[in-house]
């Protein structure tokens, strides 16, 4: 007890005085000034994983593809926007693709790309939906691990690089994941449609590849900032390339499994909230056919 009690204290003592080395700009921002609302909704997240299936056992699906269609085509006005911010900012203030130190200023750039990069930690908290869909329409199959360790570590993950590093460097890989996005979301909201467009789709699995293709480089970014000294925190740049590293071995083993492994005829185009095409949602389903969702088993679904 005495050992976890130092641990305690000790802990406590960090993270006081991490505060003191934290962005002032920030701390006033909503959900900024105390990492409880994070955690709580995180925590909330988790105990929905739990309960959802429960409740959902014995009712019938939701079909949600009105829902489905206005959330994906919103995520992609949402992600286009953080993009297209942190493009504009950046270039207006000048900022390196290789090096970029943080400015913790109150310049106009800086504050603009300091705001973009609040929306994309708040995207990621919106993205939880995602597994809310997927249990409300009973694909229990698709709630993966990789899905849950993407969605969970990245609302926290960012919520730590919106407190300390919300400027310089972090940009980089912010716009990089909100463009892809775009088309990802792009793709669940064309599918979402229905089958006389999901037969268009044949590029879900490029998603996936673009996704890894982006760990790498993300490496690759933070590698290169370590190696030549540049004094964005190095904290950061290891933690972003130990995380990549963990994606781009859960990401291989998906995109074998969904992809390498079974033939591609037997899968067909889906969205989410149906199927998975990538960003952590699991490999195509496999359950009886499908007519939009609805389902031709054991009765009809709900409806919105």
């Amino acid at each position: 007890m005495e050992v976890a009690a130092h641990f305690v204290n000790d802990s406590v003592e960090f993270y006081k005085w991490s505060l003191t080395i934290s962005d002032k700009r920030v701390e006033k921002w909503p959900m900024m000034s105390s990492p409880l609302p994070t955690l709580a909704i995180s925590c909330l997240y988790l105990l929905f994983l739990w309960a959802g299936p429960r409740y959902m056992q014995d009712r019938q699906p939701f079909v949600l593809r009105k829902t489905l269609i206005v959330y994906n085509f919103s995520m992609v006005v949402l992600n286009f926007y953080i993009a297209k911010e942190l493009l504009i900012a950046s270039r207006a203030a000048g900022y390196s693709y290789l090096c970029q130190p943080v400015n913790y200023s109150e310049d106009e750039n800086e504050v603009r790309i300091a705001s973009a990069l609040w929306w994309y930690y708040i995207s990621k908290g919106v993205e939880f939906l995602d597994t809310v869909f997927f249990i409300l329409r009973k694909k229990f199959n698709q709630v993966s691990f990789l899905h849950v360790y993407h969605h969970c570590t990245m609302f926290i993950l960012w919520w730590i690089g919106m407190k300390w590093v919300p400027g310089g460097q972090a940009f980089f890989g912010a716009g990089i994941n909100s463009s892809i996005h775009v088309l990802m979301y792009g793709y669940y909201g064309l599918a979402a449609l229905g089958p006389q467009i999901q037969k268009y789709l044949w590029w879900k699995k490029y998603l996936t590849i673009i996704q890894m293709i982006q760990f790498h480089v993300t490496i690759g970014h933070a590698g290169y900032s370590l190696y030549t000294g540049c004094r964005f925190p190095s904290w950061m740049q290891w933690a972003l390339i130990g995380y990549a590293v963990t994606f781009i071995v859960l990401f291989a083993n998906f995109y074998y499994h969904a992809y390498r492994r079974k033939p591609a005829g037997a899968r067909k185009p889906v969205a989410n909230g149906v199927s998975t095409a990538t960003n952590g949602h699991s490999k195509a389903e496999e359950e009886e056919p499908q007519d939009n969702g609805k389902k031709s088993r054991k009765g009809r679904p709900k409806k919105e």
